[in-house]
């Protein structure tokens, strides 16, 4: 076992966990990370490489970079990847649930108020949390920038991948980027020696990866032919968020337009009722893919209600699933070939510009709209950074700080 260490200066302990051990940390996170995919990659790094130990940057920072070429929610598959790590098949289903479950039950709940009442989620509180959510990814930008890019080459990668990013802000610019990084690092960076990388253990036998693989793509190519051929409503609804998780990239924002042509087009769920439930998926913690859940519960015909809700979200996340346990074994066995570890060096680095470029959009320009929502994200940077605060409690804070001050300003 590798002497490897975290931020903290802890031995990392990954791959000797237990599914409660994940399930608990997960549990938290669950219902504190607020701020979307990028946010949920800063608290991930926080908990889990800088608190806990479990992983090194370089580690997480792999994970990272799978979770960006692979089709499907990001953070949520970083998520499955670690808990995949720390305690096995167990775990990755103990940490999908523990993150995945409080903001599906929340928007659950609101979708049956909208049934029954209708909603407006446009609260002051969201100034604090959308000011906590820059800065986290602030704070994981920053400390990703000073350990996967210490030369000026790395820097110069990471600041053009963001540059490209934000002039082109397209899912497509995202893998290009990743990809270019990757051709980069392997023409003309040098891997140094990994002597501070400890190997993910990842305890699923190949043949089950195969076997994952297998049904990603019966599933994605059978799916529509089987709703065809049997035009039951619980099939198509399975079909039609099936191919929603596992066409994107990008994350939960861009899954919105596929949703949307999915569900309101063919009258399942009314234009108002999708745009309620996009508003209320900006205010809870968790995965934006959760949204899933509200559009299961509201939608017209049936199954609906809670079994429309359970359905949707199962088949929106299950790509990801298969995609991780069938990719991430083989990840780790590729990484460790000389030509693959300088590949990884400009993946990382264009890893960090694809954050830098979420930094700015839509980060900040959905959290920071006027000077008193700067102060906010300085103050929560500050105790993040300088005083070493908890990321879940600086979320706390900074939302109670938000609600105060939009009662000033």
């Amino acid at each position: 076992m590798s002497k490897d260490k975290s931020q903290n200066g802890k031995p990392a302990r990954q791959g000797h966990g237990d599914w409660l051990e994940v399930f608990l940390a997960f549990l938290r996170l669950g219902l504190t990370s607020f701020g979307g995919p990028v946010a949920h990659l800063g608290y991930f790094r926080e908990e889990f490489v800088t608190h806990r130990g479990w992983f090194t940057e370089k580690s997480y920072a792999d994970l990272v970079a799978l979770g960006q070429f692979l089709p499907g929610p990001a953070s949520s598959q970083v998520g499955l990847g670690i808990g995949l790590a720390r305690a096995g098949l167990p775990g990755a289903l103990a940490a999908w649930t523990a993150f995945t479950l409080p903001s599906a039950l929340l928007l659950m709940v609101f979708g049956y108020g909208v049934l029954a009442l209708g909603s407006d989620m446009n609260g002051d509180y969201l100034r604090g949390l959308k000011a906590a959510a820059v800065a986290v990814v602030a704070h994981a930008v920053w400390g990703m920038g000073r350990s996967l890019c210490p030369d000026r080459e790395r820097r110069t990668l990471a600041v053009a991948g963001a540059t490209l990013l934000v002039v082109w802000p397209h899912p497509l610019g995202q893998v290009g980027v990743i990809l270019a990084g990757g051709l980069i690092g392997w023409l003309f960076l040098k891997a140094e020696t990994d002597t501070d990388h400890t190997p993910l253990d990842i305890r699923v036998p190949r043949s089950l990866s195969v076997a994952a693989l297998a049904v990603f793509f019966l599933l994605l190519a059978g799916l529509p032919l089987l709703a065809g051929l049997f035009p039951a409503q619980a099939l198509a609804l399975f079909d039609s968020f099936y191919r929603s998780g596992a066409l994107v990239f990008g994350g939960g924002h861009v899954v919105l337009p596929l949703l949307q042509a999915e569900v309101v087009s063919p009258g399942w769920v009314g234009e108002d009722s999708f745009l309620a439930g996009y508003g209320a998926a900006q205010a809870v913690p968790g995965p934006l893919f959760t949204f899933a859940a509200y559009l299961g519960t509201v939608m017209g015909p049936v199954p609906n209600g809670a079994i429309g809700a359970a359905i949707c979200l199962v088949a929106i996340f299950l790509p990801s699933f298969l995609l991780v346990i069938g990719v991430l074994p083989f990840w780790e066995r590729l990484r460790h070939f000389q030509p693959m570890r300088r590949a990884l060096l400009g993946v990382n680095a264009a890893v960090v510009g694809l954050l830098l470029a979420a930094l700015y959009h839509p980060v900040w320009t959905s959290g920071v709209r006027a000077p008193s929502d700067f102060a906010l994200v300085l103050l929560a940077f500050t105790l993040l950074a300088f005083w070493r605060l908890p990321a879940w409690l600086v979320v706390v804070a900074t939302a109670v700080a938000g609600a105060v001050v939009a009662q000033v300003f």
